[in-house]
């Protein structure tokens, strides 16, 4: 449980990474049955020893914490629950003693077999990581464990394989599988050059890969690591039940100690002692302090294994609070593999030339539109003196001669404005081309909607979520392809900057998400109360800019995760609401003698353990 319910942090540190396996490997729930065994022979007998050894049994795990933890001048819950045991058998009350000591040991167990359960899943990941990998070295295939494996090997994998870390096709085509990864079931066709991540699944022919990193630092250990740092970070809402649990166990102390006192003052201390204890253990906040760490692993490490990395509680809160998501078009919400559909020679210029020009300009360029010029010309010569004008195109000396190409309106088409206006309203991406001043042709270019995007933005709006297009593109080819998507509100022509400040504008007084590519669209992600980056398998910049990454390329993530999210929510706040009620009904009723100590215990425990079970809920999800 949390350092503010019970004890040091210590205690988690002393025990196995991986957890038990079992729920009754777990030492807490083993002291549990042992005291719930020797209470019941001790009732059944009349044996006061025996009920007191069931005491003591039960006491067993949590006890040992509240010491060291007085050690260290730390005041937890189990320090409050010591202090009840202790004070419950010195009343004579030694069944109620064991029954705290069973109940509170139970509670304690399902914690951390919970926490233990959803870190395992996590771990898991780890597992998809083959035990040894083939290797040629020196002409000789030999079988190696992952760790020996160094950047620049050969690793051969064969059909039904897994890559036991990161590498790039040198020989062979096949198919990958990266289910277990991303959470898509659609296989990848991959070649030479093309890029395997640990743990993807050979599903075609033999393939060479060349390694690129080692096991201990692939994408699959980097994510499995990302995700276990941002389960420990807090959001909004843990802060509050930290905000609200860590000043009231002192609180309780000072409280129990006035209530006794009141008692002598009336002259019966015997009671006000009991019910001194009694409130002790009735305002002890362990489920307000679990609510919410508890749910937010749950929740974050269930993401994981869907291929979604939330960073954390306050990414979890954020996201869950999420009324519109603004969408980058190219990438996002487009295939990203665009090609050229219409080439526009003006004057006495050729086909050729225009397209072996606009490829000179493009040959360095990183932009989506630069590679399929580049495929449609694939010896192009290289520009000289190129620069780029920051949303509006490229300069650059050819021959002798200036060019430049650019959007229409930076570049006049003259000419071709009507073919550059029907190219546009049929949802392509138009560029013009200048030499010394005088129009050369145009150049279309077309990234197609992915088939699941009308889907998704029907879900999105089914979660009544508002989406908008924010896109760099001309406003005739942003409209066409926001009218296939079934988007209604389009933001066209925008440099990064005015992403970022288009961002503000947008939130209407609700949380707004923005989904890129996690790169070019990283002023905008940064300004968006969440960044959700997509398709990050592998990708460093995206992962670290972003609050959410999407691993895979299958937009229907997004709603899935958003989903996801609204639930965790709404967990949390049961959680918070269900552990605030208890302690508010309790007091006064334990303080006022209404209820005994066993009482107490009972209810005290059993919201809790309704608290575990409730949080653990936060981890399913639906494909």
């Amino acid at each position: 449980m949390a350092d503010e319910c019970c004890g040091p942090q210590e205690q988690a540190e002393e025990r196995d990474d991986h957890g038990p396996a079992s729920w009754w490997q777990v030492r807490e729930l083993q002291l549990a049955a042992v005291a719930a065994v020797l209470l019941a022979v001790g009732w059944l007998t009349g044996v006061e020893l025996v009920t007191l050894a069931s005491a003591v049994v039960g006491a067993a795990s949590f006890v040992p914490g509240a010491v060291r933890g007085l050690l260290r001048r730390r005041v937890g819950v189990a320090t409050l629950m010591t202090i009840a045991a202790i004070g419950a058998v010195a009343l004579g009350q030694v069944t109620e003693a064991a029954m705290l000591g069973v109940l509170f040991s139970i509670a304690e167990g399902l914690e951390h077999y919970a926490l233990a359960r959803t870190r395992r899943g996590l771990r898991a990941l780890l597992g998809l990581v083959p035990p040894t990998a083939s290797v040629l070295r020196d002409g000789t295939e030999l079988r190696v464990a992952p760790d020996e494996l160094v950047t620049g090997d050969r690793m051969v994998l064969r059909p039904g394989e897994r890559a036991a870390t990161d590498g790039t096709i040198r020989t062979g085509h096949t198919s990958l599988d990266l289910s277990a990864i991303t959470g898509e079931s659609v296989p990848v066709e991959a070649g030479p050059g093309d890029v395997v991540h640990a743990g993807a699944i050979n599903g075609g022919g033999a393939i060479e890969v060349e390694v690129t990193a080692r096991a201990a630092d692939s994408s699959l250990a980097r994510i499995v690591h990302i995700v276990e740092e941002a389960q420990d970070r807090k959001g909004a809402g843990q802060r509050l039940a930290d905000r609200i649990a860590r000043p009231l166990v002192p609180s309780i102390m000072v409280l129990a100690a006035l209530i006794a006192g009141f008692g002598v003052l009336l002259g019966d201390p015997v009671v006000w002692l009991e019910r001194a204890l009694v409130v002790l253990v009735a305002a002890s906040p362990c489920a307000l302090a679990i609510s919410i760490p508890l749910t937010v692993v749950a929740a974050v490490g269930a993401a994981s294994r869907q291929g979604a990395l939330v960073k954390g509680g306050a990414a979890l809160e954020e996201l869950g609070r999420v009324g519109t998501v603004a969408l980058d078009k190219t990438g996002t919400l487009t295939r990203n593999a665009p090609r050229v559909v219409e080439v526009l020679p003006a004057g006495d210029a050729l086909r050729d030339e225009v397209l072996t020009t606009a490829a000179a300009l493009e040959a360095r360029s990183e932009h989506p539109l630069a590679r399929a010029i580049l495929e449609a010309v694939p010896n192009a010569p290289v520009a000289d003196d190129v620069t780029a004008v920051p949303g509006h195109g490229l300069t650059g000396s050819l021959n002798g001669a200036q060019v430049r190409l650019g959007k229409p309106g930076w570049v006049d088409s003259g000419s071709l404005h009507g073919e550059v206006d029907r190219l546009q309203r049929a949802g392509a991406t138009v560029v013009l081309l200048e030499r010394d001043g005088t129009l050369l042709g145009a150049v279309a270019v077309r990234d197609e909607l992915r088939d699941e995007v009308p889907e998704v933005i029907s879900r999105l709006h089914g979660l009544n979520i508002d989406t908008a297009m924010l896109t760099g593109d001309n406003t005739a080819t942003a409209t066409a392809l926001a009218a296939q998507a079934g988007i209604t509100t389009v933001h066209s022509e925008l440099l990064p900057e005015e992403k970022a400040a288009l961002i503000g504008r947008l939130r209407n007084g609700r949380r707004i998400a923005m989904v890129g590519d996690g790169v070019n669209d990283a002023p905008a992600l940064a300004t968006a109360d969440v960044g959700i980056a997509m398709g990050a398998m592998g990708t460093d910049v995206a992962i670290e800019t972003a609050d959410v990454a999407l691993m895979g390329e299958d937009l229907r993530h997004l709603p899935q995760v958003l989903a996801h999210a609204r639930h965790a929510r709404r967990v949390m706040l049961q959680n918070v609401g269900l552990s605030l009620a208890i302690i508010g009904v309790l007091i006064p009723l334990a303080a006022f003698g209404v209820m005994g100590l066993a009482a107490v215990v009972l209810v005290h425990e059993t919201a809790e353990v309704l608290v575990i079970l409730n949080a653990v809920r936060a981890a399913r999800t639906t494909r």
